[in-house]
């Protein structure tokens, strides 16, 4: 079967968040096609088919409508810059974007290193700050430990790693967690198809919450 011939392509993202993604439609009463072996980039039966992706490639896949529906955490779709419609909070994959430093540290933020470069920019435009951006892919907070940047901008959960690493959350940008995008296009040719998945997943998401 080619994915193409779906009813409805969904795309999500390797790891953690896809099991909990495949478990929030099971809660919705919408299950989705199990993988059948370890390689595949994607799967289906028919009606629907799954796209295994990067998580900060699900919003390109989504928005240029390879996908219709896709799941990704709030960090990377405000990352992504993408206009989508964004109908769901899901509600699992709770993290916060934060300004992250040494406590000792109280010169002027002159340079931030962060795997959020686009985030960044848009905030310190907000403040009206100026400041170099640094793009990362690894540990993030060791450059604030070794001076490569005066700040980092990254995803905050417990708390603890930042704690054992000698560094303080300055203040909290943004609360992310896993959100149901949709194709704007896609929201009006598949209609009858989109709109009972987005208001199951909604009754779900309340229901696990309360």
């Amino acid at each position: 079967m080619s994915f193409e011939r779906a009813g409805l392509v969904i795309a999500l993202p390797k790891g953690r968040m896809m099991d909990d993604a495949y478990a929030a439609f099971a809660r919705a009463g919408f299950e989705l096609p199990a993988a059948t072996g370890e390689r595949e980039l994607w799967h289906g039966d028919g009606e629907r088919a799954v796209l295994e992706l990067r998580g900060a490639d699900v919003p390109t896949y989504v928005d240029l409508g390879i996908a219709d529906v896709g799941v990704v955490g709030r960090d990377v779709l405000l990352e992504s810059g993408r206009d989508l419609y964004e109908p769901v909070d899901l509600g699992f994959g709770a993290c916060r974007l934060s300004l992250i430093r040494r406590p000792d540290d109280d010169r002027p933020i002159r340079r931030i290193a962060s795997k959020y470069p686009s985030f960044t920019q848009a905030w310190l435009r907000e403040r009206g700050l100026v400041a170099d951006v640094v793009k990362l892919h690894g540990n993030v907070e060791l450059a604030a430990l070794v001076g490569l940047a005066d700040a980092v901008v990254d995803v905050v959960q417990t708390g603890r790693t930042l704690k054992a690493a000698g560094l303080v959350e300055v203040e909290v940008l943004a609360r992310s967690s896993a959100r149901l995008i949709v194709n704007k296009s896609a929201l009006k040719l598949k209609r009858a198809l989109l709109w009972p998945l987005i208001e199951r997943l909604r009754e779900a998401a309340r229901t696990t919450s309360g």
